[in-house]
């Protein structure tokens, strides 16, 4: 399976601009199976969703177009306001849009409450694992890569996917925690990150896949945006579980 990271430099609030940004990167990696977006990747991380969440859809319409135009599964996630119970709640939202127009998705579960995304999102209740490429892949958000209880394996995934802002300052622990996400789960972990700034942060980006074994099959640290691809062998990952069987011995 071929994986494509899209590591944006997010426009603030700029949705427009952050699709063209995205395709751009698209078209420099075309025939991936999958191609993967940042958190909020069409705002910027806005922990306040006041005139930045989506009421329209339209960066879901956005990743349905393409995923039907390149044939691929096209994912990250969005800032999102939905009518629940009667009233106005907000969402972090991870879409995962496939060619044939159907669309699964996962709420985050751990809202960063050291920047107050608790006082403005409900968070999610449910793990979501998709099967797409021949693999099974679970959905998460950033903060969720501290949390090794909720991303723990339960023998209903092949792979995980991290969609993030994650800031430079804290940029080490994000590179260690993807490689022990990894190894411990005996899995497959993609980790996309952002790079640039808002009005907040910066980011450098740092995104990476990597292997059950923890070994790095493409990254980038260099800043930039770009698209980063790598080759995924579900028949290697499947073998590798097999023979050395550290999931049976999980608590």
């Amino acid at each position: 399976m071929r994986i494509t990271i899209l590591q944006t430099d997010i426009q603030w609030g700029d949705r427009e601009a952050n699709a063209r940004d995205a395709e751009r990167l698209m078209r420099e990696a075309e025939g991936s199976d999958m191609y993967v977006l940042p958190e909020m990747w069409s705002t910027g991380f806005a922990t306040d969703p006041d005139g930045m969440a989506e009421h329209d859809g339209l960066s879901l319409a956005w990743m349905r177009r393409m995923a039907e135009k390149t044939g691929a599964a096209v994912c990250g996630s969005v800032a999102v306001a939905t009518g629940e119970d009667g009233k106005e709640t907000f969402r972090n939202r991870f879409y995962f849009a496939k060619p044939d127009g159907s669309v699964e998705c996962y709420d985050k579960r751990h809202l960063f409450s050291y920047g107050g995304e608790q006082h403005h999102y409900t968070a999610g209740e449910q793990r979501t694992v998709v099967t797409y490429g021949g693999m099974r892949w679970l959905l998460l958000v950033c903060y969720d890569l501290r949390f090794p209880v909720w991303s723990r394996y339960r023998g209903d995934y092949d792979g995980i996917i991290y969609v993030a802002n994650w800031p430079v300052p804290r940029i080490g622990v994000w590179d260690l925690l993807l490689k022990a996400r990894a190894i411990e789960n005996q899995a497959v972990v993609v980790g996309v990150n952002r790079v640039g700034s808002d009005p907040y942060c910066h980011y450098s980006g740092h995104s990476a896949v990597i292997d059950a074994k923890g070994r790095v099959l493409a990254a980038d640290d260099s800043g930039r945006a770009m698209a980063i691809t790598a080759e995924v062998d579900i028949a290697e990952l499947a073998a590798f579980r097999r023979k050395f069987r550290v999931l049976d011995d999980r608590d």
